[in-house]
């Protein structure tokens, strides 16, 4: 409910991955349809590219106008950081405050007058602008440094390796907001040279137990984890993929010109399998080595026709097996019978 320095930067942390999760979704998806063959649709998507600017900009940008605050001379505080913020972004459409130059949000009692609020890509978020400066300091005085150095335990001397006298330097050291700045930086030129994956958790319950859940709270999440987003982007273009072979492999049996044998292109038998279940053209398309499903029904449709197939391949495997088994009884009883009888007719 109430939110600070610290949940500012962790906000901004989830819009950097969430704008890399829509690149990184789209560039995968885009060139794979190229390499493929299949015709590309552009899908419309929020952009939060301009949050990010609105945060990270060197000029304009929230974290830039923090440190601009901390380093001048003079009188810094919260409510003189607010004010910058007041001038600078008080015509952005995702930055609202009480006390803006934009009178839209003069007569908004829900944004108290020390507070401004961001329009996320999940919902909006207000935060209280008490604590940003001396949070973003993140100051050690050089002389507590300094003593602490000198203690004898080699420990506590390691901790604090800026207060040796010969690596003294009078740069003012960066803030909270620049280092972390910088490591988000960091983090996503490694996620760009990497093919990362994506886990979203859902909480049921606050209560940590079994059976119970809270529509309201997994909504909640739901919108503030951007899954509708992202099952959007996804949807639009084909939900299921998988090379002609595997796919071939696993749905053969549901047409009898491919079972259970067939001889030649895996690409041809998928096309026949597809035609003789009449599954809807739009619903899939052919690459050059894979298939491509739309819908996630189609799969499902699949699935099923294949498992009451199953159920009939077992009951027919089960069936000849019992006609064998019992075969095989009656020839030795009957091989028996003729041997029992044949000594007996001799004896008699």
């Amino acid at each position: 409910q109430d939110n600070s320095f610290e949940q500012f930067i962790i906000n901004y942390c989830n819009e950097k991955l969430q704008q890399i999760f829509i690149e990184l979704t789209l560039k995968e998806e885009q060139e794979e349809y190229i390499r493929e063959g299949i015709e590309w649709t552009h899908i419309e998507y929020f952009n939060n590219a301009i949050i990010c600017d609105l945060i990270e900009n060197n000029q304009t940008g929230i974290l830039a106008m923090l440190d601009e605050e901390c380093l001048r001379p003079g009188t810094v505080t919260d409510d003189t950081f607010l004010e910058k913020l007041n001038q600078i972004c008080a015509t952005h459409q995702h930055f609202e405050s009480r006390m803006s130059k934009c009178s839209r949000f003069l007569n908004d009692t829900s944004l108290p007058h020390s507070c401004f609020r961001i329009q996320h890509y999940a919902g909006k978020v207000m935060y209280q602008v008490e604590g940003f400066v001396d949070k973003n300091n993140d100051l050690l005085y050089r002389d507590l440094s300094q003593a602490m150095w000198k203690a004898n335990h080699s420990l506590i001397k390691a901790l604090f390796p800026e207060g040796n006298p010969a690596k003294i330097n009078l740069k003012r050291p960066p803030t909270a907001g620049s280092q972390f700045k910088a490591s988000v930086a960091t983090l996503m030129k490694n996620l760009q040279t990497k093919n990362p994956n994506y886990i979203r958790c859902i909480k049921p319950n606050e209560k940590k137990a079994a059976h119970i859940f809270n529509e309201a709270l997994v909504c909640h999440q739901i919108r503030y984890l951007g899954l509708l987003e992202n099952v959007r982007v996804r949807r639009a273009g084909y939900a299921f993929r998988q090379p002609y072979e595997p796919c071939l492999e696993r749905y053969k049996m549901l047409c009898k010109q491919t079972w259970p044998h067939w001889k030649g292109p895996a690409r041809a038998g998928v096309e026949v399998l597809f035609n003789e279940l009449r599954i809807p053209e739009e619903e899939f398309s052919f690459g050059r080595s894979k298939i491509f499903i739309r819908n996630p029904r189609t799969l499902f449709k699949l699935e099923e026709l294949r498992k009451q197939r199953l159920e009939d391949l077992a009951t027919l495997i089960a069936k000849i097996y019992r006609g064998w088994k019992c075969r095989t009884r009656f020839l030795l009883m009957k091989r028996c019978q003729i041997v029992i009888a044949s000594w007996y007719r001799r004896y008699a």
